[in-house]
């Protein structure tokens, strides 16, 4: 019974590792654009594409629909999201007072700052995505400006508002990449103040953490004005 077991467990182990990992290559297929806004699909054609067996991939785009990246349709398959510039707005909002509210509780907390390894590395992170966005370079970017926030995120909030967090990001990026990539101009619209974001963490400045989110934040809104005119 015992072995049973074991292998029945190595098997789930085994398919929701699988089922992680489809569904982070899809999504970094959709942030990087070779999956477009209303493109469709099925289980049967991604699994054929990954080689694998379609319970898994199943598993994975409906993870991705429930992160609202897809959408669903009991008879067509899948189809990639379609995000509006109001939809944009409302992220921009929403991730707004969520950190807005995460620096006023620091500030109120009295807070010194932060220190240590993990710091190091949301600065490394940090830098990375600020050169790249000053380049223009959207390949390098997202994966930096991503992993930046959500470690930025992790250092001042719980676990919870920074899933949150990290999942109104993808969602943003998602819906920018496509507009991103069609303007020459993109670099112009990039925000690059990672750093100076870092060192008002590490001096536990909350007023001037707040104040170099709502730039950026007026800065995505003004891209938005943007591509509406």
């Amino acid at each position: 019974m015992r072995g049973s077991g074991s292998s029945t467990s190595s098997t789930a182990v085994t398919r929701n590792t699988l089922r992680q990992q489809i569904a982070d290559a899809l999504r970094d297929e959709v942030l990087a654009g070779r999956l477009q806004p209303g493109q469709e699909f099925t289980v049967k054609q991604i699994a054929e594409q990954y080689g694998v067996s379609a319970t898994p991939v199943r598993e994975a785009l409906v993870d991705l629909a429930a992160q609202g990246l897809l959408d669903s349709d009991q008879h067509r398959g899948f189809k990639v999201h379609q995000f509006s510039v109001e939809d944009y707005r409302g992220m921009i909002e929403a991730r707004s007072l969520i950190v807005d509210g995460i620096f006023r509780h620091l500030q109120a907390r009295g807070s010194h700052g932060v220190r240590g390894q993990a710091l190091v590395s949301v600065r490394r992170r940090g830098e990375e995505a600020a050169r790249a966005a000053r380049g223009g370079d959207l390949d390098i970017l997202i994966g930096y400006d991503l992993r930046f926030w959500r470690e930025l995120a992790s250092l001042v909030a719980n676990r919870y508002i920074s899933d949150f967090l990290h999942r109104l990001r993808v969602q943003a990026w998602v819906f920018a990449v496509p507009h991103l990539r069609a303007d020459a101009d993109r670099a112009q619209w990039l925000w690059s103040g990672h750093e100076e974001l870092v060192d008002a963490v590490a001096l536990g400045d909350a007023a001037a953490a707040r104040a170099v989110i709502g730039a950026y934040n007026a800065h995505a809104l003004a891209w938005a004005d943007r591509l509406e005119r």
